[in-house]
C-alpha cells in the first residue's frame, strides 16, 4: 500500500507566489541564481540556495550557508511572504508546458515506506550531495524541495483530481519560462479521505526525480527517531514532502552527451569504430532529434549523422542492457572513447533535451567538446520496469520536463 498523509503546508501569501516559486535547487549552479535573485528579495533562491547571499568564495556546503537557509527562512515567515495553514491537508499541483498538462497530488510519504522498497528507486546517490540534503533539512527542520513521484494511474484518482481543480485555485501564474503554474488545496474532509484509502491500493509508487532529497529523508528521519524516546510514527519527520503524479502524465526528454575528445582516435579511426556497431549515416543541414528507441544522431566536426544499433549488439531482455543510455555507454562511450565512470569522468558531460540540439552544436563548434550525442528519450515504462526489477538506471537516464517549483508548499517538521 502506499501509505500518505496530509499536512500543515509552509507557502507563499497569494500576492507573493509568483515571486517565491523558483527553479529546484539543483538545476541551477550559484552563478545562475544569485543572479536570478539578485533583484528579487522573495526568491526562494535564498533559502534554498542561500551560498547565493554570502561572499563569493564560500562552499556550497559550508555550514554557513545552511546557517543562512535557516536564517533566511525565518525571515520569510516573519515578513509574512510565508504562513502556515491551520490543519493538514493536500493540494494539487498542476504544471502545463506548451501542450502537456500534469496533476500531481502534494502529499507526505512514508519514509518506512521508502525504506522497505514499496517506494522503489532507480538511482544510486552521491554521498556529498545527500550530506548536503542532511544538513538541509536539519538546519533548517524543514523540507524544501519536493521528491517527484509516480505510480501506475488510477481512473478513480483521476476523476477525484478534476473534481478538485473545478474549484478555485490557491496560485495560478505562469513563470519567465513559459510554464504555468497552479495550486489547489484539498481541505475537504471527505476529499482527503478518500485520497488516502485510493492510494492504500496502489501497490507502489516510483521515485521519478529527487533521489538525494528523498534518501536525506531517510537519513534524518533515522537520526531524529534514535533520539526519540517516544516516537509514535506520527512525527513530521516520519513524512516527506513529495508531489505524485500519474505514469501517464510524465514527460521525460531526452538527456544527451558531450564528450571532450575521441580518446586518441583519428576521426576516420573513430567513424570506423562506430560503423561496427551502429549503421551510421550523414544528415544533409542540421538534425532533428532521434524519432524513435535505440536510434541517435551524432554531432563531430560541424556534421551530424544519423545512428541506428545494429541487432545483436544489446540485451533486448534486459531492461537496463536495452536502454538508449546504455547501448551507448556499453557499445562507444566506454569501450571507444574510453569513458569509465561517467559520475566521475570529466571528459564527458551531459545536456538535458530541454536546451536542444543547438546546444550540442554550440558545444562542440566552440571547441569545447570534440563529439556529441543525442537520445531518445527514455520512457517512463522503462523507469518503472527497471525499478520493478530492483535494478538501477545508467546516471542521467532521464530528464524531467517541467521541473517542479520550490517553494511552493514546504514541509515543516516542527
Amino acid at each position: 500500500m502506499a501509505n500518505i498523509k496530509p499536512f500543515k503546508g509552509l507557502r507563499p501569501k497569494k500576492e507573493y507566489a509568483a515571486k517565491v516559486a523558483s527553479p529546484p535547487y539543483d538545476v541551477l549552479n550559484t552563478e545562475e541564481a544569485r543572479e536570478m535573485a539578485k533583484n528579487n528579495p522573495y526568491s526562494f533562491l535564498h533559502i534554498n540556495k542561500p551560498e547565493i547571499d554570502l561572499p563569493t568564495d564560500t562552499h556550497p556546503y559550508n555550514k554557513a550557508v545552511y546557517k543562512k537557509g535557516a536564517e533566511n527562512l525565518k525571515r520569510f515567515v516573519e515578513h509574512g511572504y510565508l504562513v502556515q495553514d491551520d490543519r493538514a491537508v493536500f493540494y494539487i499541483y498542476r504544471q502545463i508546458m506548451n501542450d502537456h498538462e500534469q496533476y500531481g497530488l502534494v502529499a507526505g510519504a512514508s519514509v518506512e515506506e521508502y525504506k522497505q522498497n514499496i517506494i522503489k528507486k532507480h538511482e544510486l546517490t552521491r554521498a556529498a550531495k545527500e550530506d548536503d540534503r542532511v544538513n538541509h533539512v536539519n538546519y533548517l527542520n524543514a523540507q524544501t524541495g519536493p521528491v517527484f513521484l509516480t505510480y501506475h494511474a488510477q481512473p478513480q484518482i483521476d476523476q477525484l483530481v478534476q473534481q478538485i481543480v473545478a474549484d478555485d485555485p490557491l496560485y495560478d501564474f505562469t513563470a519567465d519560462d513559459g510554464i504555468r503554474h497552479t495550486l489547489w488545496k484539498v481541505d475537504r474532509a471527505s476529499d482527503i479521505r478518500t485520497f488516502v484509502d485510493l492510494f492504500a491500493q496502489i501497490d507502489h509508487l516510483y521515485v521519478a526525480d529527487g533521489h538525494h532529497r528523498s534518501a536525506a529523508a531517510a537519513r534524518v528521519y533515522d537520526m531524529r527517531k534514535s533520539q526519540n524516546n517516544n516516537h509514535t510514527g506520527e512525527e513530521a519527520y516520519y513524512f516527506f514532502l513529495t508531489v505524485i503524479f500519474p505514469h501517464n502524465q510524465m514527460h521525460i526528454m531526452d538527456y544527451n552527451r558531450v564528450v571532450r575528445d575521441l580518446n586518441g582516435l583519428s576521426t576516420e579511426e573513430f567513424m570506423a569504430k562506430v560503423s561496427t556497431v551502429f549503421h551510421v549515416q550523414k544528415i544533409d543541414g542540421a538534425a532533428e532529434k532521434p524519432k524513435k528507441k535505440h536510434t541517435f544522431v551524432m554531432y563531430l566536426n560541424k556534421q551530424w549523422y544519423h545512428l541506428e544499433t545494429k541487432a545483436g549488439t544489446f540485451d533486448e531482455g534486459n531492461p537496463v542492457e536495452r536502454l538508449d543510455v546504455s547501448i551507448l555507454m556499453r557499445n562507444l562511450l566506454e569501450p571507444v572513447l574510453g569513458i569509465g565512470d561517467p559520475r566521475k569522468d570529466e571528459r564527458i558531460d551531459f545536456v538535458g533535451g530541454i536546451r536542444g540540439l543547438q546546444e550540442l552544436k554550440r558545444r562542440v563548434d566552440s571547441g569545447e567538446m570534440e563529439v556529441a550525442f543525442g537520445l531518445y528519450p527514455t520512457s517512463i515504462e522503462d523507469l518503472m520496469a527497471i525499478a520493478d526489477a530492483n535494478e538501477i538506471m545508467p546516471p542521467k537516464s532521464t530528464w524531467f520536463e517541467p521541473k517542479l517549483r520550490s517553494g511552493l508548499i514546504i514541509h515543516s517538521l516542527d
